[in-house]
Protein backbone atom coordinates (compact mmCIF):
# COMPACT_ATOMS: atom_id res chain seq x y z
CA UNK A 1 0.00 0.00 0.00
CA UNK A 2 1.12 3.56 -0.65
CA UNK A 3 0.43 5.55 2.51
CA UNK A 4 2.24 8.75 1.50
CA UNK A 5 -0.90 10.88 1.83
CA UNK A 6 -2.08 9.49 5.19
CA UNK A 7 -1.97 12.91 6.88
CA UNK A 8 -3.48 14.88 3.98
CA UNK A 9 -7.21 14.22 4.36
CA UNK A 10 -10.24 16.53 4.58
CA UNK A 11 -13.96 16.70 5.31
CA UNK A 12 -13.87 14.14 8.11
CA UNK A 13 -12.34 11.49 5.84
CA UNK A 14 -10.34 9.05 7.96
CA UNK A 15 -7.26 7.39 6.57
CA UNK A 16 -6.97 3.65 7.24
CA UNK A 17 -4.27 1.22 6.22
CA UNK A 18 -5.32 -1.93 4.40
CA UNK A 19 -4.27 -3.93 7.48
CA UNK A 20 -6.62 -1.88 9.68
CA UNK A 21 -9.42 -2.75 7.29
CA UNK A 22 -8.46 -6.43 7.09
CA UNK A 23 -5.89 -7.57 9.69
CA UNK A 24 -5.56 -10.98 7.99
CA UNK A 25 -3.62 -9.23 5.21
CA UNK A 26 -0.77 -8.25 7.55
CA UNK A 27 1.59 -11.03 6.42
CA UNK A 28 0.95 -10.23 2.73
CA UNK A 29 1.13 -6.43 2.84
CA UNK A 30 4.00 -4.14 1.96
CA UNK A 31 3.40 -0.61 3.20
CA UNK A 32 5.46 2.25 1.84
CA UNK A 33 5.61 5.76 3.20
CA UNK A 34 8.00 8.66 3.42
CA UNK A 35 8.53 12.22 4.50
CA UNK A 36 7.93 13.96 1.19
CA UNK A 37 4.19 14.70 1.42
CA UNK A 38 3.30 15.15 5.10
CA UNK A 39 6.52 16.96 5.94
CA UNK A 40 6.96 18.89 2.66
CA UNK A 41 10.30 17.20 1.94
CA UNK A 42 9.63 16.24 -1.69
CA UNK A 43 13.14 16.84 -2.95
CA UNK A 44 14.78 14.88 -0.15
CA UNK A 45 13.83 11.49 -1.62
CA UNK A 46 13.56 9.48 1.56
CA UNK A 47 11.02 6.75 2.10
CA UNK A 48 10.58 3.68 4.20
CA UNK A 49 8.76 0.38 4.02
CA UNK A 50 7.21 -2.11 6.40
CA UNK A 51 6.34 -5.64 5.44
CA UNK A 52 7.31 -9.30 5.55
CA UNK A 53 10.96 -9.72 6.63
CA UNK A 54 11.91 -11.73 3.53
CA UNK A 55 10.59 -9.02 1.21
CA UNK A 56 12.31 -6.20 3.13
CA UNK A 57 15.62 -8.13 3.00
CA UNK A 58 15.25 -8.56 -0.77
CA UNK A 59 14.43 -4.86 -1.16
CA UNK A 60 17.55 -3.95 0.84
CA UNK A 61 19.71 -6.11 -1.44
CA UNK A 62 18.33 -4.47 -4.59
CA UNK A 63 18.54 -0.97 -3.12
CA UNK A 64 22.12 -1.46 -1.95
CA UNK A 65 23.17 -2.32 -5.51
CA UNK A 66 21.17 0.37 -7.29
CA UNK A 67 21.42 3.51 -5.16
CA UNK A 68 23.51 4.95 -2.39
CA UNK A 69 22.19 5.91 1.00
CA UNK A 70 20.38 9.16 1.79
CA UNK A 71 22.67 11.96 2.93
CA UNK A 72 23.27 12.37 6.65
CA UNK A 73 21.41 15.70 6.53
CA UNK A 74 18.38 14.01 4.96
CA UNK A 75 18.46 11.26 7.57
CA UNK A 76 18.69 13.75 10.46
CA UNK A 77 15.87 15.89 9.03
CA UNK A 78 13.63 12.84 8.58
CA UNK A 79 14.29 11.57 12.12
CA UNK A 80 13.41 15.00 13.48
CA UNK A 81 10.27 15.22 11.34
CA UNK A 82 9.06 11.78 12.37
CA UNK A 83 9.72 12.37 16.08
CA UNK A 84 8.21 15.84 16.43
CA UNK A 85 4.55 16.48 17.32
CA UNK A 86 2.19 16.65 14.34
CA UNK A 87 0.47 19.83 15.58
CA UNK A 88 1.22 21.62 12.31
CA UNK A 89 -0.91 19.20 10.28
CA UNK A 90 -4.36 20.56 11.15
CA UNK A 91 -3.64 24.23 10.33
CA UNK A 92 -1.81 23.20 7.16
CA UNK A 93 -4.65 20.91 6.11
CA UNK A 94 -7.17 23.67 6.86
CA UNK A 95 -5.24 25.92 4.48
CA UNK A 96 -5.08 23.19 1.83
CA UNK A 97 -8.82 22.60 2.22
CA UNK A 98 -9.57 26.30 1.65
CA UNK A 99 -7.37 26.29 -1.44
CA UNK A 100 -8.90 23.04 -2.66
CA UNK A 101 -12.42 24.40 -2.29
CA UNK A 102 -11.55 27.60 -4.15
CA UNK A 103 -9.83 25.72 -6.99
CA UNK A 104 -12.69 23.22 -7.39
CA UNK A 105 -15.27 26.04 -7.44
CA UNK A 106 -13.34 28.14 -9.95
CA UNK A 107 -12.55 25.21 -12.24
CA UNK A 108 -16.19 24.14 -12.25
CA UNK A 109 -17.00 27.65 -13.50
CA UNK A 110 -14.69 27.20 -16.51
CA UNK A 111 -16.58 26.20 -19.69
CA UNK A 112 -15.92 22.55 -20.57
CA UNK A 113 -14.28 21.68 -17.24
CA UNK A 114 -15.73 19.52 -14.48
CA UNK A 115 -13.88 18.99 -11.23
CA UNK A 116 -14.73 16.65 -8.39
CA UNK A 117 -13.70 17.47 -4.82
CA UNK A 118 -10.86 15.22 -3.62
CA UNK A 119 -10.92 13.86 -0.06
CA UNK A 120 -7.15 13.94 0.33
CA UNK A 121 -3.72 14.83 -1.09
CA UNK A 122 -3.11 18.29 -2.59
CA UNK A 123 -4.12 17.79 -6.21
CA UNK A 124 -7.30 18.12 -8.19
CA UNK A 125 -7.93 16.13 -11.34
CA UNK A 126 -10.44 18.12 -13.41
CA UNK A 127 -11.87 16.66 -16.60
CA UNK A 128 -11.27 18.64 -19.78
CA UNK A 129 -13.60 16.37 -21.80
CA UNK A 130 -15.79 19.37 -22.60
CA UNK A 131 -12.82 21.07 -24.30
CA UNK A 132 -11.80 18.11 -26.48
CA UNK A 133 -12.52 18.77 -30.15
CA UNK A 134 -12.32 22.54 -29.76
CA UNK A 135 -9.77 24.96 -31.22
CA UNK A 136 -7.69 27.56 -29.37
CA UNK A 137 -7.45 31.23 -30.38
CA UNK A 138 -4.02 30.41 -31.91
CA UNK A 139 -5.66 27.72 -34.05
CA UNK A 140 -4.49 24.63 -32.17
CA UNK A 141 -6.96 21.74 -32.17
CA UNK A 142 -7.43 20.08 -28.79
CA UNK A 143 -7.74 16.34 -29.34
CA UNK A 144 -6.40 15.03 -26.01
CA UNK A 145 -5.71 16.12 -22.46
CA UNK A 146 -2.04 16.41 -23.50
CA UNK A 147 -3.07 18.90 -26.19
CA UNK A 148 -5.14 20.76 -23.61
CA UNK A 149 -2.30 21.21 -21.09
CA UNK A 150 0.19 22.12 -23.85
CA UNK A 151 -2.16 24.82 -25.15
CA UNK A 152 -2.94 25.96 -21.61
CA UNK A 153 0.77 26.53 -21.02
CA UNK A 154 1.39 28.14 -24.41
CA UNK A 155 -1.65 30.40 -24.51
CA UNK A 156 -2.58 31.01 -20.86
CA UNK A 157 0.80 30.51 -19.13
CA UNK A 158 -0.62 27.91 -16.73
CA UNK A 159 1.34 24.73 -16.08
CA UNK A 160 -0.62 21.53 -15.49
CA UNK A 161 0.08 17.84 -15.98
CA UNK A 162 -1.89 15.79 -18.46
CA UNK A 163 -3.95 12.99 -16.98
CA UNK A 164 -2.52 10.63 -19.59
CA UNK A 165 0.70 10.56 -17.52
CA UNK A 166 -1.32 8.88 -14.74
CA UNK A 167 -3.61 6.80 -16.95
CA UNK A 168 -6.40 9.35 -16.39
CA UNK A 169 -7.35 10.81 -19.77
CA UNK A 170 -9.17 13.17 -20.35
CA UNK A 171 -8.23 14.69 -17.01
CA UNK A 172 -5.37 16.95 -15.98
CA UNK A 173 -3.69 17.56 -12.63
CA UNK A 174 -3.26 20.79 -10.73
CA UNK A 175 -1.54 21.02 -7.36
CA UNK A 176 -2.97 23.38 -4.77
CA UNK A 177 0.19 23.23 -2.65
CA UNK A 178 1.06 26.79 -3.62
CA UNK A 179 -0.14 30.25 -2.67
CA UNK A 180 -3.82 31.15 -2.80
CA UNK A 181 -3.00 34.17 -4.98
CA UNK A 182 -1.14 32.04 -7.53
CA UNK A 183 -4.00 29.53 -7.61
CA UNK A 184 -6.61 32.24 -8.07
CA UNK A 185 -4.66 33.75 -10.94
CA UNK A 186 -4.15 30.33 -12.56
CA UNK A 187 -7.85 29.45 -12.26
CA UNK A 188 -8.86 32.81 -13.73
CA UNK A 189 -6.54 32.14 -16.67
CA UNK A 190 -7.99 28.65 -17.12
CA UNK A 191 -11.51 30.11 -17.11
CA UNK A 192 -10.55 32.71 -19.72
CA UNK A 193 -8.71 30.13 -21.85
CA UNK A 194 -11.65 27.71 -21.80
CA UNK A 195 -14.09 30.50 -22.66
CA UNK A 196 -11.94 31.38 -25.69
CA UNK A 197 -12.14 27.89 -27.23
CA UNK A 198 -14.26 27.49 -30.36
Amino acid sequence: TDDMYEHLVYDGFKFATICEVEPKLMNRTLTINGVSKAFAMTGWRLGYACGPVELIKAMNMVQSQSASHPTSITQAAAVTALNEPLDFLKPRNDTYKQRRDMVVKMLNEAPGITCQTPEGAFYVYPSCAGCIGKTTPKGKKISTDSDFVAALLDEALVAAVQGEAFGLSPYFRISYATSTDALKKACERIQKFCASLK
